[in-house]
């Protein structure tokens, strides 16, 4: 995605772009969900339209995500896309939309294993396994999650209570739209569980399940046993097992220093709950991109601690959206949900606290929150977004009982 924004935003092709990836790296397809500015995206990166690009992808249409069994009220509800019903995002294969962008990339195409990333004068230099190093006046660090979390290097979400996803993959439930794109309207379900939650998203390749849960708190056991059962009991008898993958939540401190810009899972992540994955990526290259390029470049000293500092603080809003999700528990009254919501919830003012990550996340989500508490709300504050609009946040609200 990087290299196709630096290949779009440079079309008079004045620049030098390597795109070094490592063919040894399997695609996993973790989640498979987007948010609706991805839609434009694409279209604007691969210049095709919005119906070659969806099949393409073999996707769907994503109007929202259908919780089942949150919150205090037992009931299940959607939070939708805003316009309701109008505004979607892609349910799309991770591999095929690597592939879609690839081509719409102009670059040298290097096939090797990164080692080391560093800052030097003048940019950053890239140091791997075979061969010497190379000098770049900007790098794109894209290598996933970190080796270990570093308290002085990353800003920890303890708030979140999750940490490890079971991956499986199941036939497709959504038929193949023919020479079109299939139009039906989908949501990615999140279905909680004793142990957690599952998602389901459904592709026209095929359907993505997720079960995600704390290790520290369930077995992969116990979690595999009820994954079965839920698989059952939704009519599924056979799937292919893809990975159990241990993740962490957490922001870096120093997303952007000027010449490395570390996006997507070395950036931050949160579990895949909202998907904020793509999006957050999405965000991080178009903030460094549209500074080093419209900036004369003797502002890049100042302006790089303001754009880190803005990226940060974005990262943590979500984080604090997605764990909120927590709060008022579940259906279920497990050794999880009680964790959830009574021990990993409550951590949040704690760890987001602005002398803990420097930035002012924490007061921005709780202005959100005394907004939903006013009788009226104002029409000048129906735009207020806290990493999210107003609208996200008062459907999940009214849907989890808060």
């Amino acid at each position: 995605m990087a290299a196709a924004a630096v290949t779009s935003l440079h079309p008079d092709g004045g620049h030098e772009l390597h795109h070094i990836y490592d063919s040894r790296i399997p695609v996993i397809g973790v989640g498979e969900g987007s948010w609706p500015s991805l839609v434009e995206h694409l279209q604007q990166l691969t210049a095709l339209p919005h119906e070659t690009v969806q099949q393409r992808l073999k996707g769907t249409r994503k109007y929202g995500v259908a919780f089942e069994g949150w919150g205090r009220r037992n009931r299940d509800f959607t939070h939708y896309f805003t316009p309701q019903q109008v505004s979607y995002a892609y349910h799309l294969s991770a591999d095929r939309m690597a592939d879609l962008l690839h081509e719409s990339t102009r670059a040298r195409h290097v096939d090797a294993k990164v080692l080391r990333i560093h800052r030097v004068n003048g940019g950053a230099e890239v140091e791997f396994e075979d061969g010497g190093p190379e000098r770049y006046d900007l790098v794109f660090d894209a290598r996933g999650f970190p080796g270990e979390i570093d308290p002085a290097r990353h800003i920890q979400i303890p708030f979140i209570p999750t940490d490890t996803a079971v991956i499986r993959r199941g036939p497709a439930i959504i038929g193949d739209g023919g020479d079109g794109p299939v139009l039906q309207h989908t949501y990615t379900r999140a279905v909680a569980r004793p142990y957690g939650w599952i998602f389901v998203i459904p592709l026209v390749a095929h359907t993505s399940y997720g079960y995600i849960f704390n290790r520290d708190i369930s077995s992969l056991a116990e979690v595999e046993s009820d994954f079965d059962a839920f698989l059952e009991a939704d009519g599924v008898p056979e799937f292919e097992q893809r990975a159990v993958i241990p993740f962490p939540n957490f922001v870096h401190r120093r997303i952007y220093d000027g010449a490395v810009a570390r996006i997507g899972n070395r950036a931050a992540f949160m579990e895949p709950l909202e998907a904020t994955a793509i999006v957050s990526a999405q965000f991080q290259i178009g903030m460094v991109l549209q500074t080093r390029l419209n900036r004369p470049v003797e502002h890049l000293e100042r302006d790089a601690p303001v754009v880190n500092r803005f990226l940060v603080d974005n990262m943590l809003r979500y984080g604090l959206f997605v764990g909120w999700h927590y709060s008022c528990g579940s259906r279920y009254d497990s050794r999880f949900w009680r964790y959830a919501r009574d021990q990993a919830w409550p951590k949040h003012r704690q760890a987001a606290g602005p002398e803990a990550v420097g930035c002012a996340a924490l007061r921005k989500f709780d202005e959100m929150l005394e907004l939903l508490n006013r009788p009226v709300i104002d029409r000048a504050d129906w735009s207020r977004m806290c990493a999210v609009p107003l609208t996200s946040y008062a459907q999940m609200s009214q849907g989890l009982g808060c």
